[in-house]
């Protein structure tokens, strides 16, 4: 009896194990959880009729599949394999569902540019100039705009390093390489920033008032400290008009060496004689950069004042602007410019030195505050 049990427990016993060995390797077999050599390798071992109908069944699933979804993202090891995989079958058109034939020619095309460019490829090659002579050389590109290669390569010999000129020439187009073609001399932001502190520049701002009639401010102001030199309103402003606004901004025979204006009408005969000893530099036609820094002003004006007031009159629009450039000049500290004041010679360390307590001075009725350390 107890033989009788016992053989009978060891063959359930067997026949469990079988059964999970059976399960698992149904489950090692399953098309997701196989890759795609060991499918291949269990595939051989399969009917020739039972993998025709697997591929039916499994090509009508994708033509549903691409009624229902959009197109599927593949990865680059997806290109590539079933680009190996279509070189293999000679329907490969009728078989490809997931993307247009012509989109898997462009991937083989990408493949073969892919390859010729790696093998023909320059072999890199340890560089003979010593590292601290590229920053040299494109330090003295940019700072010299003017130099060509030749002139670099003359500097170079004069500090003790000898290059070729082919050698130089690399390491100048690199750092010029952002500069438009066919373009000498300095550029314009060269330019401006060489002679900020000789240059003003003057423009018109157009507001309204609470009747929609248009008034205008004319501004000056002064590149390189950012202060606003002069400014005045009209309701009509004309040449002679605008002349004796630059009078009064030059008293003294005081006036910067260039002044940049725009191709206003305005700018007259009048104003040409009252400009005498200055330099005129019109602003080219379509170029909003070439004035920035009074555009900017305009700006801020508009933003940070004028779009928060109703103007009445000129003479509100006078005492607007009074108060907010004596802001601007005093208070507003200015990003191009280092975070400085235009007209506040008083440093951050002098600040602190006149005392602890901070108070805050409303401007404009308390539309802005200027903060100062008060003893």
């Amino acid at each position: 009896m107890m033989r009788q049990s016992l053989r009978q427990a060891l063959r359930q016993g067997f026949v469990f194990i079988l059964q999970r060995v059976e399960e698992r390797l149904k489950h090692w077999t399953q098309p997701k959880n196989v890759g795609l050599l060991p499918g291949a390798v269990i595939d051989m071992s399969r009917s020739k009729s039972e993998l025709v109908a697997e591929n039916a069944f499994l090509r009508q699933q994708l033509i549903v599949l691409r009624r229902q979804t959009k197109r599927p993202a593949l990865t680059s090891s997806d290109r590539g394999l079933l680009v190996v995989l279509a070189g293999r079958i000679r329907t490969w058109k009728e078989s490809l569902l997931i993307v247009k034939p012509e989109t898997l020619l462009h991937w083989h095309r990408k493949g073969f540019r892919l390859f010729w460019r790696h093998k023909s490829k320059a072999k890199t090659r340890p560089s003979r100039v010593p590292p601290d002579v590229v920053p040299l050389i494109q330090t003295m590109a940019l700072d010299n705009r003017l130099w060509g290669v030749k002139r670099i390569q003359d500097e170079l010999h004069k500090l003790g390093y000898s290059l070729s000129k082919r050698t130089v020439a690399k390491y100048v187009r690199q750092a010029r390489r952002a500069r438009p073609p066919r373009q000498t001399g300095q550029t314009w932001a060269t330019f401006l920033r060489n002679h900020a502190h000789d240059t003003w520049a003057c423009d018109f701002l157009q507001t309204y008032d609470l009747w929609f009639r248009a008034i205008f401010a004319f501004i000056i102001i002064e590149l390189g400290s950012r202060r606003v030199v002069h400014f005045a309103v009209t309701r009509s402003p004309s040449d002679p008009w605008v002349a004796q606004q630059l009078r009064e901004a030059t008293p003294f025979d005081v006036h910067p060496r260039f002044l940049l204006r725009d191709n206003d009408s305005k700018y007259g005969a009048a104003f040409a004689r009252a400009a005498s000893g200055i330099e005129i530099l019109r602003t080219p036609i379509r170029a909003p950069k070439a004035n920035a820094i009074c555009e900017r002003f305009l700006g801020s004006v508009r933003r940070e004042c004028l779009d928060h007031l109703w103007i009445v009159n000129e003479r509100q629009l006078h005492g607007v602007m009074k108060e907010y450039v004596q802001y601007f000049n005093t208070a507003r500290p200015h990003q191009g410019i280092g975070h400085r004041i235009p007209a506040a010679p008083a440093e951050p360390d002098t600040q602190r030195n006149m005392g602890s307590r901070i108070s805050a001075f409303p401007v404009l009725g308390g539309l802005h505050h200027a903060y100062r350390r008060c003893a």
